[in-house]
Formats: structure tokens, sequence, C-alpha cells
């Protein structure tokens, strides 16, 4: 199967680009609502799956012993852009467990934000670990290490119970087999897992409607989805694509990115969740593929639609403020 063209950029009059993508809508039981492209395409989630590897450290009971809130519980799903409050958090989750930066195992690097980042090269000589867009999920993982007694050193192996765990939660989620065929390595070297798009959003359905799991875990996956639209700051940063979505519609979005074109999102008042994957793997085309997407669900000429479908069409501007050109989601997103 072709997957459609998504999403066009324009330049005056003429379509310069063209992004291809996938996307899927279903609900709790499975049951596809929407779809476009091949949802059943095997893709690496990347971070866009990390409320799933935050489980453990709920269900370690590691999250309640540390005195974790919304605002621990979001970093630990987060993609952050390495803000002062973004490193300040991870250090703090780390002391909690009697640890420090030297435990984490996700390297550093600069921001991605340019904002972030100019602050940075202002005010440090080199990032750390800390610093890492990772390290939130990498401090809840040591965490949970401790607070169960298990071995820290080692903890993104593939075959250190952690991990081991991970992959379980993710299998159950999204009921695709996962093992070392198809295993790659993220870029904060843990194992990530490719799984069916459908599948992918099939396991955030059930994070965010309890059906099919257990009692304790659907407490603790919708507690991890909550603590996320409570403090999306600390799930992104200031004026992430993550973090903005959260802001429109208090309590009423999650949503998180991945790596390579990949957006998830659930929407609680109707039940539902999604994700796209855009196949070049530009993140502009998820983005706005996820915002027409979302806008599918909310009322028709709502503030909250309106808004939506206002950043999934937007235009491009040159440095001296002229517009150029587009980027529109094409017909496919609205079939």
């Amino acid at each position: 199967m072709q997957n459609p063209v998504t999403v066009e950029v324009t330049r005056g009059k003429l379509v310069e680009s063209r992004h291809r993508g996938l996307g899927v809508v279903v609900d709790g039981a499975g049951r596809t609502v929407f779809s476009f492209g091949d949802a059943e395409a095997g893709i690496f989630p990347r971070s866009s799956c990390k409320a799933m590897q935050a489980l453990p450290l709920i269900e370690s009971g590691a999250a309640d012993s540390y005195g974790f809130g919304n605002a621990e519980l979001a970093f630990s799903c987060a993609s952050h852009s390495g803000e002062d409050r973004h490193v300040e958090m991870a250090a703090s989750m780390l002391a909690k467990a009697g640890r420090d930066m030297s435990a984490l195992e996700c390297g550093s690097h600069w921001s991605s934000d340019q904002a972030a980042l100019i602050h940075q090269a202002r005010t440090i000589d080199q990032p750390n670990a800390l610093h890492n867009n990772c390290s939130g999920k990498h401090s809840g993982f040591v965490c949970a290490c401790v607070h169960s007694g298990t071995p820290v050193e080692g903890y993104v192996g593939y075959d250190h119970p952690l991990q081991r765990e991970i992959r379980d939660v993710m299998q159950s989620l999204t009921g695709a087999v996962l093992s070392a065929d198809n295993c790659g390595t993220d870029g904060c070297s843990i194992p990530t897992y490719a799984v069916p798009l459908k599948g992918l959003a099939h396991g955030f359905a059930k994070m965010l409607t309890g059906e099919g799991l257990s009692a304790s875990r659907a407490k603790a996956s919708r507690r991890l989805i909550d603590a996320c639209m409570a403090e999306p700051f600390y799930v992104a940063g200031t004026g992430r694509a993550c973090t903005k979505l959260m802001e429109l519609a208090p309590g009423k979005i999650f949503a998180k990115t991945g790596a390579e074109g990949v957006f998830v999102a659930a929407l609680p008042e109707q039940g539902l969740a999604m994700a796209v994957k855009c196949e070049d793997g530009t993140t502009r085309a998820a983005e706005a593929m996820i915002f027409a997407l979302i806008a599918r669900y909310f009322e028709k000429g709502g503030e909250i639609e309106t808004k939506l479908l206002a950043m999934a069409n937007r235009q491009m501007k040159n440095w001296n403020g002229v517009h150029v050109g587009d980027v529109r989601v094409t017909d496919a997103m609205f079939a």
C-alpha cells in the first residue's frame, strides 16, 4: 500500500514538498474509528511511548515512596528542551532516590530548541546528562531500580530486569510480540521496538480508558496521562508542540511526540487515542497531521477545532517576515 500525501508545503503558487503519512484512531476496545495509509505497518514509536515506559515507576511503588506528584510523573514521560526547570527536576528526582546524574546512562547533548540552546550556551560550558531530553525518563528508571533493589548499572541493556519489565508492559498494551528481532537502540540507548501503528494507538486507548487492563494498571496508566495533561511544561517545554496542545485544551488532550515523525494523542472525553507517522520522518508533517486529526473530534467551528486547524495549516515566513508559503494538510486527513 502506498501511503497518501498528507501534508504539502508550498512556495508561491507551487507545491515545493510533499509528505506521505499513515495514521489511525481507535477506541479502548481496539476498534478503528478512522485511518489513512497502512495503519498496520510496523513503526518505531521512539519517544512517543514514554508514558508506557514509565508505568514501572508507579507500579513498583517508587513514585509514591519518593512522594512524586504530577510534575515528576509528567517529567518521567518527557522529551524536554533542557530548560533550567527541567534540569532541576531531573536532579531533584535522582536526589530523592539518593543518586545523582552519574547514575544516568542516557548521554548528554545540547538542546534542540533554539531558545533553550542559546540560554545553555550563555550559562554553561557544556551540557551534562541532566540536559538530555530523556533525563526525566531515565531519572524515573533509576528511581524504579533503586526502590525495587534492582541494580542500577546497566539499566539501559536489553536483558536488564527493568527493560524486561518494560518489554512486558509494552507487549501487553500494544498486542505486539517484542523481541530482539524487532528491536533497535533508541537515541538515549534503551531498546526500542517496532510495533504496528494501530497497536501503538490501541495501547494508549487502553491506558486512557482502562479497557483490557487490570485495575492497578488502569489506575497507574490514567495517573500518568492525567499528570502529563496537568503539567504539560514538564512533558516538553516552552513553545513545544506537546505542551501547546495540552495547554490549548486543559484536561481534554494528551499528546506526545517521538523522533522520526511519530506523534500520539489521547482524548479523554471521547475515549479515543490516535497515532500518526510521517513516512519520511519529518517533524513538521507529523505535527500538522496530529493537529488536524485531533481537530476531527472537537466541535466543528468551535474554538478548539479552529485553533487546531490553524496550527495544522500555517504560514511560513522568511527572516524578513514575508509570507513565502504554507504548510497545509491534504484532504486525506478529512476523508
